[in-house]
């Protein structure tokens, strides 16, 4: 199966709905990156997935990226240096905790969702919205091989 297709169309409107949700009101940026495998460790992966997605390239430094390799079932989470400054130190490993919890029950879209919330939360809390504020990354899903 191509990982193109592990989720259904409806399943990636949900996520891409739950992108545009929590980035309703903050200056933050949430991507969604999946691919079949990672060789490696997922932090490296998501690092250099962050790179090549240029989220490191906001105004802020405030982007966001999950980062899901299906077939090793390794997911990370990877926030920009701006946000990384602001929010609690174990924030990530809560929203991972929270992801491998629905993880574990093949409840990805749910995992998902509730972590890209969660993340919004912080985000709309550190980075409000301001009148001049644009979309700086695509809200769609990125896929790798």
């Amino acid at each position: 199966m191509s990982v193109r297709n592990f989720f259904t169309q409806q399943e990636k409107e949900d996520i891409i709905l739950a992108i545009k949700n929590a980035e309703l009101d903050t200056s933050g940026e949430i991507r969604v990156h999946i691919e079949e495998t990672c060789k490696g460790d997922a932090r490296d992966r998501a690092a250099y997935i962050f790179d090549k997605l240029e989220m490191q390239n906001t105004e802020q430094r405030n982007g966001v990226l999950f980062y899901l390799a299906l077939k090793n079932r390794k997911f990370a989470i990877l926030g920009d240096a701006g946000i990384n400054s602001m929010v609690p130190e174990n924030f990530w490993d809560d929203i991972r905790d929270v992801m491998l919890d629905h993880f574990r029950g093949n409840h990805f879209v749910d995992g998902l969702i509730e972590g890209i919330t969660m993340a919004g939360q912080q985000l709309k809390e550190h980075f409000p919205y301001q009148k001049d504020d644009v979309n700086e990354l695509s809200d769609e899903i990125s896929f790798g091989k």
